[in-house]
């Protein structure tokens, strides 16, 4: 079941900040246990089928730009769903790349069904 982490959502930013009534969608900041900064996480799930958060690990002085790695993207699957809940990362086709920001990954649900996997032994 998808959830909001509500207690992270930036509410008082100019362009950024969001409150309940624009449902799922919003802006996070999320503090990480591991990490001195931040996860971003952008969240668009309402409609069209997919919930889908967008995460990114903040940029300092003290760490260049990186993608989250994979405990970080586990930290975030397991903020915005259940742990039952199985997501995914799509990797498209070249021909249908949709790169705005190099350094955030995305994780997606279909909303109809659920997430088919292969054979535990080959995960």
């Amino acid at each position: 079941m998808f959830k909001v982490p509500n207690q992270h959502r930036l509410r008082n930013h100019p362009s950024l900040g969001s409150d309940d009534s624009i449902g799922n969608n919003g802006f996070f900041v999320i503090p990480h246990f591991k990490i001195s900064d931040y996860i971003i996480a952008c969240q668009s799930s309402d409609g069209e089928g997919w919930e889908h958060v967008s995460a990114s690990v903040r940029h300092t002085k003290r760490e260049p730009h990186r993608c989250p790695n994979w405990e970080e993207m586990c930290f975030i699957k397991d903020l915005f769903w259940d742990e039952h809940d199985s997501v995914v990362q799509f990797h498209p086709k070249k021909s249908e790349y949709v790169n705005i920001h190099p350094y955030v990954l995305h994780l997606w649900k279909p909303t109809t069904m659920e997430v088919i996997l292969p054979p535990t032994k080959f995960v």
